[in-house]
């Protein structure tokens, strides 16, 4: 009762309600007498949980939760039973009463003070340490869930809780709680979570605060999740040795390597947008970063920190077409993540992602090669950056090729140019033929003019659009033309996130389509 008044008071949170439906299915075998063995009550808690909200299961805060309280009884830390009747613990706690204090000293003596301040410093150095070993049993046991969950885990972790939950139960909670009485109190317990924020803000910013690697695949985080709960079974320590190399598979993985001479291009599931990546054998360049979706969200955060984290991938190149908001609102996320990657834009000197990373201006004739794979720029040329009408003029037009002869595999990448733009790079005569392109300006009708298609020749497009955006993207002539020459045009509202391999030209993977759940949304 105590709990789910609590969990009424603060919000009822989902977290707060798997709380109370766990204590409520405890205390309720308890009071039918019910002895049954704690791997049996936790499945029930588990399934009472689940049964009362079924997306709990998509919550990675239902499989922490669970998992930590399992570890804790499969550790043994968990002294008392919970399948014991109530009868049972009462007598035990009495028996524990009695023999903490007997009847008293004899008759005419009294008992001294320092034991009874000893066995007071023993009792709080038994509970300290018992608080300690239950964080360090779930921080170590938890590690690979938490790695196979989020791609990272905080180094931290065990210190901001050892910090944080005697700070939160002792001092926020009781003052927050008598704050409903007396009102001042609450200011005291605001002052208190300030100073908590302050303390968990400096540990978050340590240099080895968070170890990242990339996301292994669900059967090494399994058995990595195994050796954690081996590593704190209750067993002698040779058999708990054993659960050190079920580790190794989740912290030791490493995608797979692109060969020499191939490149991989990703298109991000961002919405309205550009965000794609670029990966040779050892190099990454991203091409825009996706939009701001609010002064606190944008696809860097989101999007494209968590998939580069969970890539293992290090960015040599951050390439911004122009200054859109739609294509560098996720930038300062990706510099912020990292810090060695050079950038190179369209953007005004006095931009003010130029004064986290002074980057070079793209201009045409701009080449470079990574394992075996050609990059050249082909736009904006030098004197355009005075003359263009508009900032969708001086997009950064990018192709990327590899082979030689008839076997020239290539991608190109155009940003926001328009008809004109296309025009002159028809005109030009620069090599513009893709095996897949990007498609101009999100498939505006103003861009993919029939000339510029017929230059191109690609055989796959890909349109990174928002589902019923409105700009009306792509626009009915631009997929009439594409439809015209029999160029397969791939977006992102029906086919999510895009993956296309030079090793494989004519396929493109769907990850929203290999990932089909029922609750999805199916578009037509």
């Amino acid at each position: 009762l105590l709990a789910a008044g609590y969990a009424l008071f603060s919000g009822w949170g989902v977290p707060a309600q798997r709380t109370v439906l766990m204590l409520a299915t405890v205390s309720g075998l308890r009071l039918l007498g019910k002895r049954w063995p704690w791997p049996v009550v936790w499945a029930l808690a588990c399934a009472m949980v689940v049964a009362v909200d079924p997306w709990a299961l998509l919550q990675a805060g239902f499989w922490l939760s669970f998992v930590a309280v399992g570890v804790l009884f499969a550790s043994g830390d968990g002294r008392a039973d919970p399948s014991a009747p109530l009868g049972g613990s009462a007598a035990h706690a009495v028996a524990s009463v009695g023999a903490r204090f007997p009847a008293g000293p004899p008759q005419g003596k009294s008992a001294p003070l320092g034991g009874s301040a000893a066995h007071a410093v023993a009792s709080v150095g038994a509970k300290l340490s018992s608080m300690l070993r239950e964080q360090w049993v779930i921080t170590l046991a938890l590690t690979p869930l938490t790695l196979l969950l989020f791609g990272q885990v905080s180094l931290v972790g065990l210190l901001a809780n050892v910090l944080a939950i005697p700070w939160v139960t002792l001092v926020i909670t009781p003052l927050a709680m008598l704050g409903v009485v007396v009102g001042p109190l609450w200011s005291i317990a605001a002052g208190a979570v300030a100073l908590l924020g302050q303390v968990l803000q400096w540990l978050a910013e340590l240099p080895f605060a968070v170890l990242s690697l990339p996301q292994a695949p669900f059967w090494a985080g399994v058995v990595g999740l195994l050796g954690g709960v081996l590593l704190v079974a209750p067993w002698p320590a040779s058999l708990r040795a054993l659960g050190l190399p079920l580790l190794l598979p989740v912290l030791l993985w490493q995608p797979p390597q692109l060969p020499n001479g191939e490149f991989s291009v990703l298109a991000a599931d961002i919405g309205q947008g550009n965000a794609v990546l670029v990966r040779t054998r050892n190099h990454a360049l991203v091409y825009d970063a996706g939009p701001r979706f609010s002064s606190e969200s944008d696809a860097g955060h989101r999007v494209l920190v968590p998939l580069l984290r969970a890539l293992g991938t290090k960015v040599d190149t951050l390439v911004l077409s122009h200054r859109d908001s739609d294509h560098v609102g996720g930038a300062a996320a990706v510099l912020a993540m990292q810090a060695q990657a050079g950038l190179l834009s369209s953007l005004e000197p006095n931009h003010e992602l130029q004064a986290q990373r002074r980057g070079r201006r793209c201009e045409a004739g701009q080449h470079w090669q990574w394992d075996g794979v050609d990059f050249v720029v082909l736009h904006p040329q030098a004197d355009d950056y005075a003359t263009a009408p508009k900032p969708n003029a001086l997009s950064c037009t990018l192709r990327i090729s590899t082979g030689s002869g008839s076997d020239i595999r290539a991608a190109l990448l155009a940003g926001d140019i328009e008809q004109p733009q296309e025009a002159r790079l028809v005109a030009s005569g620069v090599k513009l033929d893709a095996t897949l392109l990007l498609v101009p300006h999100h498939g505006s009708k103003t861009s993919s003019s029939a000339a510029f298609l017929d230059a191109v020749r690609p055989q796959i497009a890909l349109v990174q659009t928002g589902y019923r955006n409105r700009f009306g993207h792509p626009a009915g002539p631009v997929l009439a033309r594409y439809a015209e020459r029999q160029i397969e045009l791939v977006d992102s509202p029906h086919c999510g996130a895009a993956t296309w391999v030079s090793s494989q030209p004519k396929a493109v993977q769907c990850h929203r389509l290999e990932a089909l759940r029922y609750w999805h949304h199916r578009l037509p």
